[in-house]
């Protein structure tokens, strides 16, 4: 089933750019471009829960002017966390559909893959994700309200992004401030459990990033952040709820360079 849903949103994703390339062979040349990114993290926070230490994280993605799909991945270099991201290796896409000059609307997936997860202890091999969200775009800013839904964990996750971009020209840079807050509820986080566990929480991240132009092709970016999960539990059936011990609150230092083709 997660397969034929993977399938579905990539043959989607795929017909929009072909029919986005179409129309841009029509009017002049198409603006695909291949982007390669090598980063490395302090620590892997996703969604305010702890996936692992100092990490590794190469990801290529293909675009154009309003398809993105792309392969990213997690190799923990430290302190990896048994069953969740050892490594993770994820398939992602989007597709942007503009409805005026500041408004558009984007629905998009994430097939996240944890091939070495131990499935005897609970842990799930893959979980397909759609969402959609709704861009507010102004000079500078950038306001997201985004819904998931995990089908394999049969539950929601509501989040809102608020991204600003502050000019350095003397630098040829911008300080890019990011704000994020996001909520979750998921009915089946524990594969085989009988009865079913349920896992909720919330998370909030605030961070600053800084994008240098080294080259015509290549960029390097620096950033800190700091992200936290709270009120995150875990319930099995009737039984009583259990705090959630990956969620925490870490700081995260990012270096990364990405090289365009």
């Amino acid at each position: 089933m997660q397969n034929k849903i993977v399938l579905v949103l990539v043959s989607a994703l795929f017909a929009g750019a072909i029919s986005l390339r179409a129309q841009s062979a029509a009017g002049g040349s198409p603006r695909f471009t291949l982007t390669a990114t090598a980063t490395a993290v302090s620590q892997y926070m996703f969604r305010g829960q702890r996936l692992g230490g100092p990490s590794f994280q190469p990801a290529v993605e293909l675009a154009s002017d309003h398809a993105v799909l792309g392969v990213w991945s997690n190799f923990p270099i430290k302190d990896a966390v048994p069953g969740t991201s050892d490594p993770e290796i994820d398939l992602y896409g989007s597709y942007i559909f503009d409805l005026n000059d500041v408004v558009s609307v984007v629905p998009g997936f994430t097939w996240y893959t944890y091939p070495d997860a131990p499935t005897d202890q609970g842990f799930y091999r893959s979980t397909i994700e759609p969402s959609l969200a709704l861009n507010y775009t102004a000079p500078g800013l950038k306001l997201t309200p985004r819904i998931y839904y995990d089908f394999t964990l049969k539950g929601p996750t509501f989040e809102f992004t608020a991204f600003y971009a502050l000019p350095l020209a003397s630098l040829g840079s911008e300080l890019d401030f990011t704000a994020t807050w996001g909520s979750f509820l998921l009915k089946d986080a524990s594969k085989g459990s009988e009865p079913q566990t349920k896992a909720w929480g919330d998370y909030w991240l605030v961070g600053v990033s800084a994008p240098f132009q080294v080259s015509s092709n290549g960029k390097v970016l620096v950033g800190l952040a700091y992200t936290e999960g709270r009120d995150a539990f875990l319930k099995q059936g009737s039984a009583g709820k259990s705090p959630n011990s990956l969620a925490v609150g870490r700081a995260v230092v990012t270096l990364s360079y990405s090289h365009t083709f």
